[in-house]
Formats: structure tokens, C-alpha cells, sequence
């Protein structure tokens, strides 16, 4: 046990000398000990007139008392002794002493109180969500009505309704046993598409499973979905994906990877990236509330707070991870808390709502990209899907619940009326897109049947320069399995 004594004299001019005395300078590995208050640590006190000295004893406990004591420049505090904010009008000693007395402690100035108190949990009310357009499509502010263009808020609708469309005939043709598994975007097409319209090409987008809406936007064709659902021989994966898993290198969108959240940490190293480069854009990384429960989350976003990338995390809190509600996965009130524990500016937003999604990417994006920090957002929305081919949603929540978002508080009817109080859209502009749009879905579905299949080959290239010898002997076994059990596999594989 090692002794440190801090004493305070205090002049007659009023200023304060203070002054840390230790026994031993051999400390190491040591932690204070939880003793008590100042008072009751108050050891002597000695008085002549024009000087008051005071003497304050800690604690210190040592897993090793030989050791020379380490202070390491990157943790070293400002300051190495504790600071007295001057009272001269207050000399009752302890209250003033104890509550004014602060430190540089590694990572910033901290005052000290006697008061124990315990942060809370959670705030009791919880974090507000901005928005621009009700339920109804009226602007709930009317400085907001220059928010967007025309020519980018039709374009907005028609991608909502294009995508909306896809995923029904999509949805449809795996029911009939033409594709193997798909995942729709039900209820969450603003997200897609509010987000989309904010950012630049530049932009870098690591997606999840249900931002299809930005490769639409950015030129990626309802063929192009066809035939990598199809896994033909155009699609960008060439049958060795799952079919949700799209990806453009020339589009800026990552290819998608099923394991949970690991987009998260490589966003932010790209972002990284794009700051030492000086490039003149952000990374955006997408992921669903169940994400949040990974612990690349977590990694991710003090990752990008340490580094000050310019990362925007955006967080679709659909309510659901698959049939695990969001009340069972954290008790804290959502995604947007946890971005403040971190150091990172966060805001939530109506997921439901295009207009109020492309004005908060927006600004978050100029912010991440100005300032070179992240920045969390908090999209609230709902899934009115199931979560994908392989779920029934109807066993774990109702089909009312289902039916009240799907009606009430859907994305697309709420920016189709604000469209027409705006007199830019109207009825005949209406059944002329939904046309348009099932022509275009039916007929890349028909081509993308039509096409060749890549070849058997084809599944261990484009990896690497030259094959490996275990890709060439697991060739090799698979072309043997099918020769030997031609009837366990499809007649017409390309060899």
C-alpha cells in the first residue's frame, strides 16, 4: 500500500498553491480505491492566520509494488494535478473544495462531486422523430415546401412504385417454384429511395437486403434484378449468390453478404480511406435494427468515432428481426442512443416518410463529409412484408397489425397525395406508371428465363489469377458427382 497526499495552501493574496506529495514513486498497475468523500479523507488541517493548509490522503492499492509507475503520451492527462476553480467569497472549505475541484483526467477535464448518482438507463421520454409530411401527404411545416424538386420527387414515387412492383411478381414467381428464395421491400420503400436521391454517385453504399431502391436509382435495371435473381448467365453473379445479393462495382453498392453486420466495420474502413484520400465523399452503411445485436455494430461505430470517418450509419428499425420483436433485443429506446454513447451525432427520422428521409441523408451526409466525422440515423418504419420466402410473419404478430401499416401509414400513398396537393401528379399519370411498371417486371422476368446458364466452370472463377490446387480438386470431385449421380442433378448444367 503506497500513500499520495495532495495539500492546497492558500496565501493571503488569494491565490492557491497546490502541490501532490507520494510516498512512493514505484507504483504500477494501480487503481484508486472506492474509499470515501473528501471529508472523510480530511486528515490534517493546520491554521496560523494568513495560511490554511490542507492535506487530503488517497488510497492507492498495487498488484505489484516494484514496478516502475508507466504514463503513456497518448493517455497522458494535461494536468497532473487536481484544479481548484477560485471562490474567494466562499471559505467554508469542504462544499466548495469538493464540488469545484476538477481534473484532467486522460480523455478531458472532469469536476468531482459527493453526490452519488447513477446515469439513468434510459431517458423517460423517449428520442423524438423528425418528420416533414403526416399521414395524409400535407407538409406539417410550410418552410419545407421548396424541400425537393419536382423532377426528383416523381422520381422518387415512380422508383417507390417500380420497386413495389418488382418485389410482388418477384415474390410471386419464387412462390411458383422459379426462384429459389427472394426478400421484399414492403413498407420500406421511402428509406430506398428518401436515401438514394440524398447522396452522389460517389457515394459508396454497403447495403443490407432491402435497399434494392438505390441500385434502381443509380441505373441498375429491373433486368438486371431479374437475371441475377434468375441466375443466369448476365447476372452479375453468375448463379453463385443468393439472389437478393446484388452488387455494381461501376454502381458504387458493395455486393451484399448474408452474415448480419458485417458491412458495418468495412464501411467504416472505407470511409476511412476516402479520407486519406481527400475525396469529396462519404460512405453509407445500411443495416436492420437486428443488426444492432452484433457486436460489428458496436466495433463499427467506435471504430468510426476513433477514426472520425465520414461514414452514415442508417439503421432500418422495421420493428422486426425476422419474429424477434424489438422490445426482446434492447432496452434501451432504439438505435438512436446508442450512437451518442459512442461520440457520434445521431437522429431519428420517419422511415415512412421520402421527404423527411432525403432531407436528414442529406444534410447527414454534408455533415460527414464536411466535418470528416459519422453519423447515425434512425429510420422508424415497419415490415409489411414477411422477412423473406422462408417466413411466415403471421405466426408471430397479426394480420390487423400487418394490414394497419400496409394501409395506413404507407410511404407511397403518403408521397402520391402530397405529389397531388402539389398539383404534379394525378390519376391518369398514376394507372400510366403502374402499367409501365408491370410491363417492365413481367417482361425481364420472361428474358431472364430465357437466358443461358452460366457454366459449370464458371462457379470457381473470376476469384482468382490462377486456381489453386484445392479449387481444381473440388472441380474436379463435383464433375465426378455429377457423372456418377446424373440424376440428382439438372440435365441441361453448361459442363
Amino acid at each position: 500500500m503506497s500513500m499520495l497526499w495532495l495539500t492546497r495552501s492558500r496565501t493571503s493574496g488569494g491565490n492557491f498553491i497546490k502541490k501532490i506529495i507520494c510516498t512512493s514513486l514505484t507504483l504500477s498497475s494501480c487503481q484508486v480505491t472506492a474509499a470515501s468523500s473528501f471529508s472523510s479523507l480530511l486528515s490534517n488541517i493546520s491554521s496560523n492566520g494568513k495560511e490554511a493548509t490542507f492535506a487530503f490522503r488517497y488510497s492507492y492499492s498495487c498488484s505489484t509494488t516494484s514496478a516502475a509507475f508507466r504514463r503513456y503520451t497518448s493517455t497522458k492527462a494535461k494536468k497532473q494535478i487536481l484544479s481548484v476553480k477560485d471562490d474567494d467569497d466562499n471559505d467554508d472549505g469542504d462544499s466548495a473544495l469538493e464540488e469545484n475541484r476538477a481534473m484532467d483526467f486522460p480523455g478531458g477535464e472532469i469536476t468531482y462531486t459527493t453526490e452519488m448518482k447513477f446515469l439513468p438507463g434510459s431517458s423517460e421520454k423517449r428520442v423524438q422523430c423528425y418528420r416533414v409530411l403526416d399521414e395524409d401527404g400535407y407538409l406539417i411545416s410550410s418552410n419545407m415546401s421548396e424541400l425537393v424538386s419536382k423532377d426528383v420527387a416523381l422520381k422518387v414515387y415512380s422508383g417507390m412504385v417500380t420497386l413495389n412492383t418488382m418485389d410482388k411478381f418477384f415474390y410471386e414467381a419464387q412462390r411458383q417454384g422459379r426462384l429459389s428464395f427472394y426478400l421484399t421491400s414492403f413498407g420500406e420503400e421511402a428509406i430506398n429511395f428518401g436515401s438514394a436521391a440524398a447522396l452522389s454517385s460517389e457515394d459508396i453504399v454497403l447495403a443490407q437486403y432491402r435497399e434494392p431502391g438505390i441500385l434502381l436509382w443509380r441505373g441498375f435495371t429491373v433486368q438486371d434484378f431479374a437475371s441475377q435473381c434468375f441466375g443466369n448467365n448476365e447476372g452479375h453473379g453468375k448463379g453463385r449468390q443468393m439472389p437478393i445479393h446484388y452488387g455494381s462495382k461501376k454502381l458504387n453498392f458493395i455486393t451484399l453478404s448474408s452474415p448480419l453486420a458485417t458491412q458495418l466495420p468495412q464501411a467504416v474502413g472505407m470511409a476511412y480511406s476516402l479520407k486519406m484520400d481527400k475525396k469529396d465523399s462519404c460512405v453509407v452503411a445500411f443495416f436492420g435494427d437486428g443488426s444492432a445485436s452484433e457486436g460489428d455494430f458496436h466495433a463499427a461505430l467506435n471504430f468510426a468515432a476513433v477514426m472520425d470517418a465520414p461514414v452514415v450509419f442508417i439503421c432500418r428499425n422495421n420493428g422486426w428481426a425476422i419474429s424477434t420483436p424489438v422490445t426482446e433485443q434492447f432496452r434501451s429506446d432504439g438505435i438512436v442512443v446508442k450512437g451518442q454513447g459512442y461520440g457520434i451525432p445521431s437522429i431519428r427520422v420517419d422511415g415512412n416518410d421520402a421527404l423527411a428521409v432525403y432531407h436528414v441523408v442529406r444534410s447527414a451526409r454534408e455533415i460527414a463529409i464536411r466535418e470528416q466525422r459519422p453519423i447515425l440515423i434512425e429510420a422508424m418504419t415497419y415490415r409489411v412484408s414477411h422477412h423473406s420466402t422462408s417466413d411466415d410473419s403471421t405466426k408471430y404478430r397479426s394480420v390487423d397489425e400487418i394490414e394497419h401499416w400496409k394501409t395506413t401509414h404507407s410511404p407511397i400513398t403518403r408521397l402520391r397525395k402530397w405529389a397531388e396537393t402539389k398539383g404534379w401528379w394525378s390519376d391518369t399519370e398514376e394507372l400510366e406508371l403502374h402499367v409501365e411498371a408491370k410491363k417492365q417486371v413481367k417482361d425481364a422476368i420472361d428474358e431472364a428465363e430465357k437466358k443461358e446458364m452460366p457454366p459449370l466452370r464458371d462457379m470457381f472463377t473470376d476469384v482468382y489469377d490462377e486456381l489453386p490446387s484445392t479449387l481444381v480438386e473440388q472441380e474436379t470431385v463435383l464433375r465426378e458427382t455429377i457423372q456418377r449421380h446424373p440424376q440428382d442433378f439438372p440435365k441441361d448444367i453448361p459442363m
